[in-house]
């Protein structure tokens, strides 16, 4: 088949494109170009605030040497207007509600499997494909994601936005071989470029660089007090409370104090109109765990399930799937009763939601977080 990969310059899009020539399919790869942090400005009308750097064309000058390499043609598409509309003043609106938001899951269904999608239709190809560790499964007739070989990088939560519509024609070449042997395959095949290359972390306009600092360039700084939960004592100062999220421990800045035992601090609320930042020391601290959330913007792939359907959910990605008891609403929400403790989960990122079989069922935005029948978040 004629197949457009999206194609990074990494590891992961390199094997997918030698994996899919290696199926007979004539492939051309895609680079796609998301950001510009000078255009961005402008739309914020401010040409001379923000960030400059971008780390994509040192990607697009691996992504060409190996395109010539394996043997394909590279094109470069620009999404960098879609990409503010649809993902990065979504991001930065949820940040000012003092949400965290996850905008990669975004950039996927609105940029990778959507204007790349249809840029894939209206130029002849009949699929396309990513270099997302994932594996394509069929459950009631319809196209879904699933957990792939490698469990380890498994990248299904990022996909928890796609609509069936985007899965079908999606082939995922990465869902048959572990990392591990990627890198291997593309060593013995000369791909120095990607070979070692470490895979992109965090979110993908910021690349290697720290995150507040970035993200004060769009929203102003406020610092304000942490407030130990329990004595109301000041400990220290924030940069702001939207730089900061639900169990985080790193980059508090308050390190020991005097009295109080080793423990770490964890943020466990986030006052946006006090611009106070409230703490817990312990990881167990049971403010830190919730029993039960709702969801918003709920994507589910089928029917929804009528009653209570026993899911299994991870509120963040990395974390180990936690069964839940999911009921929807009807109106884009649903109800989660967490059937066990739940740490931090945070307003803003999202529920993925799969069945005991590593099938994902959908997902949606987290919008309330109760314990023991306290509102909490």
């Amino acid at each position: 088949m004629k197949v457009l990969l999206g194609f990074s310059g990494g590891v992961d899009s390199a094997i997918s494109a030698y994996l899919l020539k290696k199926e007979g399919h004539e492939v051309t790869g895609a680079f796609m170009r998301n950001w510009d942090a000078l255009l961005n400005n402008d739309y914020l009308g401010n040409p001379t605030a923000g960030d400059s750097q971008c780390p994509q064309e040192k990607d697009y000058q691996d992504a060409l040497s190996l395109a010539r390499k394996i043997g394909i043609p590279l094109v470069r598409i620009d999404f960098v207007k879609e990409y503010w509309d649809e993902v990065f003043s979504l991001f930065l609106d949820e940040f000012r509600r003092g949400r965290t938001p996850n905008p990669d899951i975004l950039c996927n269904s609105k940029i990778k499997f959507g204007p790349f999608l249809d840029y894939a239709k209206e130029h002849g190809f009949e699929r396309i494909a990513m270099g997302h560790y994932a594996r394509k499964a069929v459950l009631d007739g319809l196209a879904h994601v699933a957990v792939p070989k490698d469990k380890d990088k498994d990248q299904t939560y990022f996909l928890a936005d796609l609509k069936e519509s985007q899965i079908a024609p999606c082939l995922f070449p990465m869902e048959g071989i572990l990392k591990t042997e990627a890198r291997e395959l593309a060593r013995s095949l000369g791909l120095s470029e990607c070979a070692d290359k470490h895979g992109s972390t965090g979110i993908c306009f910021i690349g290697e660089r720290n995150f507040r600092p970035f993200l004060e360039n769009y929203l102003p700084a406020n610092p304000g007090k942490i407030v130990d939960g329990d004595t109301g004592e000041a400990l220290g100062m924030h940069e702001g409370v939207l730089f900061y999220t639900l169990g985080q421990r790193k980059g508090l800045g308050i390190g020991g104090v005097s009295g109080r035992g080793e423990g770490r601090w964890y943020v466990y609320r986030k006052d946006v109109k006090e611009n106070m930042l409230y703490v817990a020391q312990g990881e167990g601290d049971e403010r830190l765990l919730s029993d039960e959330s709702e969801i918003e913007s709920l994507n589910w792939i089928g029917p929804f399930p009528e009653g209570e359907r026993e899911v299994v959910v991870r509120f963040r990605y990395r974390m180990k799937g936690v069964p839940c008891l999911f009921s929807a609403s009807g109106d884009g929400r649903a109800r989660l009763r967490h059937l066990g403790p739940v740490k931090a989960a945070t307003p803003g990122q999202w529920a993925a939601i799969y069945n005991r079989d590593g099938v994902l069922l959908g997902g949606g935005i987290i919008d309330k977080v109760w314990r023991k029948g306290d509102l909490i978040s």
